[in-house]
């Protein structure tokens, strides 16, 4: 029998009855070991630097997930108040995470979030949604709407061609929840656009020149995969890489 690959799947910090938590939505550990036919490892957000090492030593591939927190701007350089709520305890951890396992080439996958993550790694900058007015064509949701409404606000992306996605997904267009409050403003060095979304902001992106695998989504393939193949084929690439990895 063939073991299943390692999947680090990086949490986020909250507050659970009064105390700081370390939580993954379920989503997430479903998608990596329904689809991704993996084993998912909860990474908690406080992991000091030493530890980051050991943890993505021993794991196959990496998981950035999504979040509702905002990376602060003191992180891509930029001297200007960010719009909170922020997660520095995870901001830390995902960017150690990021070099580390660019470093021992292991495969990095991001969600939302985790494309923001990785743009910041790689020196790039962001644009926060909220400090401005919204875009003719909403990427986050309206202000008060439910978890179901947020993520069931679609819009179409084109997959740009001859990239990695294209080879993975498919050439063409496809429908795509976008719930976000940062995107990218500056794309970082060694990052190439994978697919954007008919206003131009940044859905996908990867990295040109690393040993295994750097891919990220602006949304979220995690939340009903099953109605869409191209949600279905993240994770499925990402179950490959990690196996690949474990060689």
């Amino acid at each position: 029998m063939t073991s299943k690959p390692l999947i680090a799947v990086i949490s986020c910090v909250r507050d659970v009855e009064g105390e700081a938590a370390s939580i993954v939505k379920k989503r997430y550990i479903e998608a990596v070991a329904t689809h991704a036919d993996g084993v998912p490892i909860i990474v908690p957000a406080w992991s000091d630097a030493p530890a980051v090492h050991a943890i993505v030593e021993r794991v196959d591939a990496i998981l950035l997930t999504g979040s509702n927190s905002n990376i602060e701007p003191q992180r891509y350089g930029e001297a200007i108040e960010g719009t909170p709520p922020f997660d520095t305890a995870r901001d830390g951890l995902a960017q150690d995470m990021i070099r580390t396992a660019i470093a021992m080439g292991k495969p990095v996958f991001g969600v939302c979030r985790g494309l923001q993550e990785i743009n910041v790694a790689f020196g790039g900058t962001l644009t926060d949604e909220r400090a401005g007015p919204v875009p003719a064509l909403s990427h986050h949701a309206p202000e008060g709407a439910d978890l179901e409404a947020m993520f069931g606000h679609t819009h179409a992306a084109q997959i740009a061609l001859g990239g990695l996605l294209s080879t993975i997904m498919g050439e063409g267009e496809v429908t795509i929840n976008s719930v976000h409050f940062q995107r990218v403003a500056r794309l970082g060095d060694g990052l190439q656009i994978e697919a954007r979304s008919p206003d131009g902001v940044v859905e996908a992106l990867s990295a040109v020149d690393t040993i295994a695998p750097v891919l990220a989504v602006q949304w979220h393939p995690e939340w009903r995969p099953a109605e869409r193949e191209h949600n279905l084929a993240f994770w499925r690439y990402l179950g490959q890489a990690a196996r690949v990895a474990m060689r």
